[in-house]
């Protein structure tokens, strides 16, 4: 049976009720084409659309999109020679791009937070699912360190960055992915449920993490552990191509996995 790529863009946002003024949409190719493999990744970065076609893929499905901005496209950066060589592959290519964001977000559960949720091991001691977050209870309390070195080895991360004492135990956890660890989220998150420890993607260094910071200077104890963007969502996007190979049985389906982003010198 023909899979086009819209049967496969229905399947994707069938769980969700629509969207308005979403970010998600097929930003390249057209809804009727034949999908003869299917690649996806976290970010439409050069490396994940090369490795697409060379896969023989003619759609990518990618959590964050190609141009460098959350909402806006190659226009905000005229005569940019990056941007036009991006766009060059991309159109000659012939490939398929379609924007996967908010609606995976919307899935209940959370499509994102579920992925690294299970990744890190702590679906089983969920004690609260939120829709930004979940709020995990370890059935025993473990350090920082430990914590953050079992994540650092699950996610096969190159390093992992905290604030807060290293000794710290910790038992109660809010799990977050992406941006959500900016201080609307996070703050109220540790009044709420009186965590231990945040674990997220990353946030602006000046709300959460000097919150914790405060909060270790006035003897609370808090602490926050940063994974980083790309590493703490694309636990979600890898499950989402195993959801993709089971139901689009024949249609080839692989994750691109993005090289880590920073270099520590």
């Amino acid at each position: 049976m023909t899979i086009t790529v819209q049967d496969v863009i229905d399947w994707l946002e069938r769980p969700v009720r629509r969207i308005d003024n979403t970010v998600d949409g097929l930003n390249a190719g057209q809804p009727s084409m034949e999908v003869t493999g299917i690649a996806v990744t976290f970010v439409a970065s050069q490396h994940a659309i090369e490795e697409t076609i060379a896969r023989g893929a003619n759609l990518l499905i990618t959590h964050e999109g190609e141009y460098f901005s959350h909402r806006g496209g190659r226009e905000q950066w005229p005569d940019d020679s990056v941007v036009e060589e991006k766009r060059r592959l991309i159109e000659q290519s012939g490939i398929a791009i379609y924007r996967f964001h908010d609606y995976w977000h919307a899935y209940k559960p959370d499509g994102i937070t579920e992925g690294l949720k299970e990744a890190l091991g702590l679906s089983t001691y969920e004690r609260d699912e939120l829709s930004y977050a979940s709020v995990i209870e370890l059935p025993e309390a473990k350090s920082l360190k430990e914590i953050a070195l079992d994540a650092k080895g699950r996610l096969d991360l190159p390093h992992a960055r905290v604030v807060g004492d290293p000794a710290k135990m910790c038992r109660l956890i809010g799990l977050s992915a992406g941006y959500r660890g900016g201080g609307a989220n996070s703050i109220p998150l540790f009044s709420r449920y009186n965590l231990d420890l945040i674990i997220t993607g990353e946030g602006p260094e000046w709300e959460t993490p000097e919150y914790v910071r405060d909060a270790v200077y006035q003897g609370t104890g808090r602490a926050i552990l940063l994974l980083g963007h790309a590493e703490s969502e694309e636990p979600g996007m890898k499950r989402l191509a195993k959801l993709l190979e089971r139901e689009f049985d024949g249609v080839p389906v692989s994750f691109v996995k993005q090289t880590p982003l920073f270099n520590f010198l």
